[in-house]
């Protein structure tokens, strides 16, 4: 009896790297392989969405971004615990295929994979290698990466893939857009998997300023940060705005495919869950982004024309207020804005993970 492929799919701990980490493993289990998923504590979280199928290990992990002094000094010694831990496991058990999808809790399964000499690639979800895969570049199979054009070291090739998208997106994909007009209508505010505290600040208080009638036919999903629940909920009570705000929604599909518009930072995963669906965005960078990748990711977005991009340092709700408006009081630009974001989405980027996968397990 031939022994079940196995994958060990590495990424940090969150959404932008767990999302298309999700994907992958759900087509992969369809392929009838085995699927391991290496994270952190904080990863651990999106694993609940993972399927029931994938079993999920907790790597020591650290990221030198974070603390100063003693505690930087012992990052070294946290990822060269998990390289160890990670070299040991796979001697007991070998996986057919590394994948990392960046982020430091890939750091310990990649650098396993290089001193065993096990099958590996990475994907790079942004416009900008990511620290850990930037590391890595010269020490794979392959890079895929779901931003093009992506920034390269000199010398290093990747093969454009587009960003994987989980099957919950994929299976409303086909939804059509209902453009805005004299009718109830939906904005969705998605912060990035940490929410965003510009968006909690700016985003309430760009709708208020909204002339009565259109104010009236808005309904707002708005993801945002725990401790900024209550003060959004407030802003949007006192502008008599329904609103649905939570620290995260696990329904983010069923709200894209009523949203005439989307207001949202510029991670990979959410523009590709966006351009796959086909709707219109607002995409606000998140400045201290490393590399200021998300600015990378939203000029995309823009030259493709499914999009607008503002610069977060001196956002005003005025300004946003008036981008808001200039889409949903024109509903011929919202559907030309949907149809360049559906253009602009690849749908089938997981099953070309998947191939690239496969096909390098094999050399």
């Amino acid at each position: 009896m031939s022994k079940v492929p196995m994958i060990l799919i590495a990424a940090g701990g969150t959404g932008g790297h767990m999302f298309p980490a999700q994907a992958l493993a759900e087509v992969m289990l369809r392929r009838g392989w085995r699927v391991v998923l290496s994270t952190d504590v904080r990863g651990e979280h999106y694993a609940s969405n993972f399927p029931a199928r994938v079993e999920v290990r907790q790597v020591s992990s650290d990221t030198f971004a974070r603390g100063r002094g003693l505690a930087k000094f012992l990052v070294p010694l946290t990822l060269l615990r998990g390289v160890s831990a990670a070299v040991h496991q796979f001697r007991q058990d070998p996986p057919d295929m590394v994948v990392g999808f960046g982020g430091y809790p890939s750091m310990p399964a990649l650098a396993a994979a290089v001193i065993l000499r096990l099958p590996r690639i990475i994907h790079e979800q942004n416009g900008v290698l990511g620290r850990v895969n930037r590391l890595f570049a010269r020490y794979v199979s392959a890079i895929a990466c779901g931003t093009w054009p992506l920034a390269l070291p000199k010398g290093v090739k990747s093969i454009h893939i587009g960003n994987p998208v989980r099957d919950a997106i994929l299976m409303r994909a086909a939804s059509g857009y209902i453009p805005p007009g004299d009718h109830p209508m939906s904005l969705l505010v998605i912060g990035g998997s940490q929410g965003a505290r510009i968006l909690s600040q700016v985003v309430p208080a760009a709708i208020a300023l909204m002339p009565g009638n259109l104010r009236a036919l808005v309904r707002v999903d708005h993801q945002a940060r725990a401790e900024d629940v209550e003060l959004v909920k407030q802003t949007y009570h006192a502008a008599a705005v329904t609103a649905d705000v939570s620290p995260f929604f696990d329904d983010v599909a069923r709200r894209l495919t009523e949203a005439q518009l989307v207001i949202t930072r510029a991670g990979a995963s959410s523009i590709a869950d966006i351009s796959v669906m086909g709707r219109p965005s607002i995409l606000i960078p998140y400045a201290a982004a490393a590399m200021d990748h998300q600015t990378a990711n939203a000029k995309t977005v823009v030259d493709a024309g499914a999009g607008v991009a503002l610069v977060e340092a001196g956002l005003t709700p005025e300004r946003l207020c008036a981008e808001i408006m200039a889409i949903l009081q024109d509903p011929s630009l919202a559907v030309r804005m949907a149809g360049f974001a559906k253009g602009y989405g690849i749908p089938d980027a997981t099953q070309r993970l998947m191939a690239l996968v496969e096909h390098f397990r094999k050399k």
